[in-house]
């Protein structure tokens, strides 16, 4: 984690990505929070989603309180399954109201066309600050997809696209096509293939 950290400051990654047990190591490591440097970012309900509203409120509080600068959540995935929407909104909602950027992880490539749209309509209403492509489980994301949801996006939420971003061409390609950040554990070889 240490040699994680140092590397982000180095390149200037916009971010550092752990779990939320970690925040307080990554807060000391990343040193005090500043508009300029690399954000501390705590996942909430990672992997699946699979947690009830209440638990992923206390893990968000207590990655707020432990130094966190923003939010990557997984929503209950079962609530957008079921059409329970309302329950859906309310669960990121509360997360949006501590007050932190929230980036909304949708796993994009797992879920029908309908269920996307209306994943992110729910987001954009809720005030997420970002529409995550995934988790980085599952396939790699492709520009199309950042396409798609620049569109549905309407420049109400930031884009981050993520999961098998393997080299510079690929990543290029993903900026190119609407995303605002990239998430990939390489970022020290593309930082490297980029500077030449």
């Amino acid at each position: 984690m240490e040699q994680c950290c140092q590397e982000a400051l180095h390149y200037g990654f916009a971010g550092v990505c752990l779990a939320s047990r970690w925040m307080p190591l990554g807060r000391r490591l990343l040193g005090d929070r500043s508009p300029s440097k690399t954000k501390l970012v705590s996942v909430v309900g990672f992997p699946f989603g699979a947690v009830v509203g209440a638990i992923k409120r206390v893990e968000a509080e207590f990655a707020t309180e432990a130094g966190a600068d923003e939010l990557d959540l997984v929503p209950d995935f079962a609530l957008l399954i079921d059409g329970e929407l309302t329950a859906l909104h309310d669960e990121i909602a509360a997360i949006v109201e501590l007050g932190l950027p929230v980036k909304l992880i949708l796993e994009a490539d797992q879920i029908s066309s309908s269920q996307l749209e209306a994943l992110v309509e729910v987001a954009l209403d809720a005030g997420v600050a970002y529409l995550k492509t995934g988790s980085g489980y599952g396939p790699a994301v492709a520009p199309a997809l950042v396409e798609r949801l620049k569109l549905l996006a309407r420049g109400q939420a930031k884009l981050k696209a993520s999961g098998g971003i393997r080299n510079l061409e690929q990543a290029l390609a993903l900026v190119q096509a609407g995303a605002e950040r990239l998430g990939t554990s390489r970022g020290v070889a593309l930082a490297k293939e980029q500077r030449g």
